[in-house]
């Protein structure tokens, strides 16, 4: 026996031209959540930065979020459609957004800001990393809102039947990478800024790819396939394999920060 979907609609507001969808205000939220908990973990770190530098990179954030995460949808995930479809790039009110793609906007937009303001890019970056799974959160609650990315068939009970997967009982994964990317992570993250390491610079950011990483290859099991892309090398989904280079990342990332914090020290 499956779970009835219960019916959302997407757009919340709708006022003519102007349209506020849960989709944008999970972004407002996570980023506004984000922010005041960045602000907290900053007072329990030996050198703590100035506020105003949080207020600045705001900017910077939301820039690499919207661009990378929809160019990274673009490249990996549907190029054929948007090359014949350009204006549809800029529809992004219609989801279709990279969370790999964010990932690498994000670090390409702090590494150019703590770059003008000549402040440790590891450092300022494990801020951001402890922060990102609040927006993770959010922004699969609003894929579970959409009827978007759901899962692959299941005779699970908390299979859920999603009008636009057929009204066939599929696992709910859009809950499952909440669950994972977003609190787990949140946790485990959060751990690591009650202990020594939080002051080492770059250590949260590794554990960050390693584990975000982990828990999507993961996750992606239970999901069904984008159908443009479908599985591609021995079965992986596109979204393992974009988790494979971020693992490895993660990996000599860890194996860095800890070189640097033992000569900072």
């Amino acid at each position: 026996m499956a779970l009835d979907y219960p019916t959302i609609d997407p757009i919340i507001f709708n006022f003519g031209m102007l349209k506020i969808s849960w989709y944008s205000l999970s972004y407002i939220t996570g980023i506004i959540f984000g922010y005041y908990y960045v602000l907290r973990i900053n007072k329990t770190r030996v050198r703590p930065l100035e506020k105003k530098l949080f207020d600045d990179a705001i900017a910077y954030i939301i820039i690499g979020i919207i661009l990378g995460g929809r160019l990274g949808y673009v490249a990996c995930y549907n190029p054929a459609h948007f090359i014949s479809h350009p204006i549809d790039i800029l529809k992004t009110w219609n989801g279709g957004m990279s969370f790999h793609g964010a990932v690498l906007g994000v670090m390409i937009a702090l590494y150019s800001f703590t770059y003008k303001r000549k402040i440790s890019f590891l450092y300022f970056s494990d801020y951001i990393a402890a922060a990102a799974p609040i927006g993770f959160f959010f922004g699969r609650i609003a894929n579970f809102v959409n009827d978007e990315l759901w899962g692959k068939v299941s005779n699970v009970p908390w299979a859920v039947l999603f009008p636009r997967g057929g009204y066939l009982p599929r696992h709910p994964s859009q809950i499952y990478e909440a669950l994972l990317e977003g609190i787990l992570l949140f946790l485990i993250l959060n751990l690591f800024f009650r202990t020594k390491y939080k002051n080492y610079a770059g250590i949260v950011s590794s554990f960050f790819m390693i584990f975000y990483a982990a828990f999507r290859i993961i996750a992606e099991i239970f999901r069904q396939p984008d159908e443009q892309i479908g599985y591609l090398i021995t079965h992986l989904t596109m979204g393992q394999i974009l988790s494979i280079p971020m693992l490895v990342i993660g990996v000599v990332g860890l194996c860095y920060a800890r070189k640097i914090s033992k000569n900072d020290k």
